[in-house]
């Protein structure tokens, strides 16, 4: 957050949008394979066969791996990535072309990345908000993503009431160690913020009870002690 004369819970709460998105910054290549194995399984679970099979799925998946192999490199480049060159298309091309198929939806949720990277949080909000949740357990965790990244916007635009709701629907998309106290943390923080310190309290003290081991726990028992 680059605002002057910020209060000390705003400072916190920029400081949990800076930081506690390395996990999926460190678990990239990971994330997307699981978002291809999903496009695959949701073919053959839900219906989708033919659609996985067409012609336009299968060159919307070839379209997008140059873009993805950008997004991923050791030193990304995010504007390369987002729109392409001569010698691969970017994730916009993916999106004009094939926007319709599972291969074009996650093209969006990756575009918003990219802008969110490069500073243009108007256009990351935008196509961050296109993407259409993934079935399947594993899915869950980059549609607690997506939901999240948009919290994080919420905060950098000074909406809180946005961001607790925001965070708090990617706790519940993905309800698991890795992903749900990391959105818990950040609900609480921006509940601090509005002064609703009792609700903070309850999404930190939620932290310790059903995810002891996750790394947000010590830290909650350090934020429930400032409130008590």
């Amino acid at each position: 957050m680059s605002k002057q004369n910020v209060t000390p819970q705003e400072a916190a709460i920029g400081e949990a949008v800076n930081k506690t998105e390395s996990f999926f910054e460190n678990n990239s290549k990971l994330v997307t394979g699981i978002l291809l194995g999903i496009f695959v399984v949701a073919g053959l679970v839900y219906g989708y066969r033919k659609l996985i099979s067409e012609p336009r799925a299968e060159k919307a998946a070839n379209m997008i791996s140059e873009a993805q192999y950008r997004f991923e490199a050791e030193n990304p480049d995010y504007e390369l990535a987002l729109n392409g060159d001569e010698n691969g298309a970017g994730f916009l091309d993916v999106i004009d072309s094939y926007g319709s198929t599972p291969a074009g939806n996650l093209a969006k949720h990756y575009a918003g990345i990219c802008y969110l990277h490069m500073g243009d949080l108007e256009s990351a909000a935008h196509y961050l908000s296109k993407y259409s949740a993934v079935r399947g357990l594993a899915g869950q965790i980059v549609n607690a993503q997506n939901l999240g990244l948009q919290g994080d916007i919420a905060v950098e635009n000074g909406d809180m009431e946005k961001a607790v709701k925001l965070y708090g629907n990617a706790v519940k998309a993905s309800d698991n160690i890795y992903t749900a106290p990391l959105f818990l943390r950040k609900q609480g923080l921006a509940l601090q913020a509005l002064g609703r310190n009792a609700e903070a309290t309850a999404a930190f003290k939620r932290i310790l009870a059903d995810y002891p081991a996750s790394a947000e726990a010590r830290e909650a028992e350090k934020l429930i002690g400032s409130e008590e």
